[in-house]
C-alpha cells in the first residue's frame, strides 16, 4: 500500500508545475467556492474545509484576488459566475480497470464529451451509471505531514476514531482514512489533538486492487494523469494495485 502515499506526492508536484503554468486556477478557484457551500460558509475562521482549499491555493501561488473572487462565488456574492456541479462519472481504463471520475463543471455536455474522447484515446471507454461504482466505497481521507512520527500519528488516529492508515516514506504524506461520515470528526479530533493535518476529502476506495505487471499498470497511472489534467476533473479513482515498481515505469516512460 505503500506506493498509494508516493503517487499522492507525485500528483502534489504536477499540481505545482501546472500552478506555475496558471494551468490550476481553475480548478483551486471551484475547490474554494464548493468549500464555502458545504463547509458552513465564507470565513475560513469557521470553515475548517474552506481553510484548507485557501492554504492550498496559496501554496500553489494562486492570487489573493483569485482566491477572493472564488469565496464570492461560493457564498453568492458574486452573481456573474455559472452554477457549478459536482458529479462522478464511471469508466473503463486498459486491461479492465475499473475508474471512477470526479468531476466539477459549469457544463456537463462538455465534460462528457471531453472524457469520452479521453478514454477512447487512451485505450479506454466510459461506462453506464453503476456499471463500476458497486467495486468501490465512499471514505474519507486525511493527508498528515510525516513531519510527525508515525507511532504518535498511530495513537491519536486510533484515540480519533480512524479506519486505517499508510506510512509516508521520504517526502510522502501519511494518510488517514476514516468512515465517510466520519471524516469531518476525525479530522477535527486530529487536529486538536495538534497532528499536522495537511487536508482532508472524500474519496472513492476500490473494495479490491487488481494487480498488473510494472508495464501495464504505467499504462493506467498515465491515464490517470492525463484525465486529471483536464480543467473539469477533480480526482480520478481506479482499482489498480499501485507499487513502487509501476510507479517507476509510469516515471521512466514520463
Amino acid at each position: 500500500m505503500s506506493g498509494h502515499s508516493h503517487w499522492s506526492t507525485i500528483r502534489r508536484k504536477k499540481e505545482k508545475e501546472d500552478a506555475k503554468r496558471g494551468k490550476i486556477f481553475t480548478k483551486l478557484a471551484r475547490e474554494i467556492a464548493i468549500a464555502v457551500r458545504e463547509g458552513g460558509g465564507g470565513d475560513p475562521e469557521f470553515n475548517f474545509q474552506l481553510r484548507m482549499a485557501i492554504d492550498n491555493a496559496r501554496d500553489l501561488n494562486m492570487p489573493a484576488d483569485n482566491i477572493t473572487r472564488a469565496i464570492k462565488r461560493g457564498t453568492g456574492e458574486d452573481k456573474s459566475g455559472i452554477e457549478i456541479i459536482e458529479t462522478m462519472y464511471e469508466g473503463y481504463g486498459p486491461h479492465g480497470i475499473a475508474l471512477m471520475i470526479d468531476v466539477v463543471t459549469d457544463n456537463r455536455n462538455r465534460t462528457v464529451a471531453a472524457l469520452r474522447h479521453a478514454l477512447t484515446r487512451l485505450g479506454g471507454n466510459m461506462g453506464d451509471p453503476g456499471s463500476v461504482a458497486w467495486q468501490f466505497k465512499r471514505k474519507g481521507l486525511i493527508n498528515v505531514k510525516n513531519e510527525i512520527d508515525f507511532d504518535e500519528l498511530f495513537e491519536a488516529a486510533l484515540e480519533a476514531g480512524a479506519d486505517d492508515l499508510i506510512e509516508g516514506d521520504g517526502e510522502d504524506d501519511h494518510q488517514v482514512y476514516t468512515a465517510y461520515a466520519d471524516l469531518h470528526q476525525v479530522s477535527k479530533s486530529l487536529r486538536e489533538l495538534e497532528v499536522p493535518v495537511r487536508d482532508m476529502k472524500i474519496v472513492m476506495a476500490p473494495q479490491n486492487e487488481l494487480s498488473l505487471e510494472p508495464k501495464a499498470a504505467a499504462q493506467i497511472l498515465r491515464l490517470v494523469d492525463d484525465l486529471e489534467g483536464m480543467d473539469d476533473v477533480r480526482q480520478v479513482f481506479a482499482n489498480l494495485e499501485v507499487t513502487e515498481e509501476a510507479i517507476q515505469a509510469f516515471a521512466a516512460a514520463s
